[in-house]
């Protein structure tokens, strides 16, 4: 089965850009040497999602990243995503791996442990587990998990766990310390001034 192979997941809100193009910044961070971009775009069109998720992948290919799309199996297949990334609401992992084959990353959002353990024995590929700090982004799914939580589903899951949630470039070393793949974040790129130097930032973090 695949296995991620990157630290720097980004994931994409084009209302976080400061009024910059969505494109624009992703080229800014995969020139930061991000490797791993989920195109988290939900309120868009089938089309207009469509359009953005070709065009992004023309980026991915170009900068040897993996592109994953957020839900939309369909349109994952439609313009050959590397992946998808899927929540509790989403179509069953058992049933995505059948349409997207063995090759394909599924990476699996989660909130607690029992969501983890059961996306682990469906069959997910990564899990990405939070909110770990507060974000305006993932308020609505409740108060922050904190870093004992994180800690506790990276001791119980055997897959490799990525952290989201408020992760910046002052908590990532904290973060790093429960054992975790990696990191997931949107503002500390997408809204920073300099999105290639603060993707440099993190992945440098991330190597320490």
């Amino acid at each position: 089965m695949p296995s991620p192979n990157f630290d720097l997941y980004l994931v994409t809100d084009r209302k976080q850009t400061q009024g910059r193009d969505l494109l624009w910044v992703l080229e800014q961070a995969l020139e930061g040497g991000v490797k791993s971009i989920q195109l988290r775009e939900k309120d868009l069109s089938r089309k207009d999602l469509f359009d953005l998720a070709a065009k992004t992948r023309e980026l991915c290919w170009r900068y040897d990243a993996l592109l994953f799309i957020n839900d939309r199996v369909d349109v994952a297949l439609a313009v050959d995503a590397d992946g998808v990334q899927l929540g509790k609401a989403s179509i069953p992992i058992k049933h995505v791996r059948q349409l997207l084959g063995p090759l394909k990353i599924i990476g699996a959002s989660t909130h607690s442990l029992l969501e983890s353990q059961e996306a682990e024995q469906s069959g997910a590929d990564f899990i990405l587990f939070g909110s770990v700090y507060f974000t305006p982004s993932k308020a609505s799914y409740g108060a922050p998990q904190g870093l004992e939580a994180l800690k506790k589903i990276v001791e119980k899951i055997s897959l490799p766990v990525y952290a989201i949630g408020g992760i910046n470039s002052s908590n990532i070393g904290n973060t790093r310390g429960t054992g975790i793949r990696g990191v997931a974040l949107i503002s500390a790129i997408v809204s920073a001034e300099n999105p290639k130097a603060a993707t440099q930032e993190i992945l440098n973090l991330l190597s320490r």
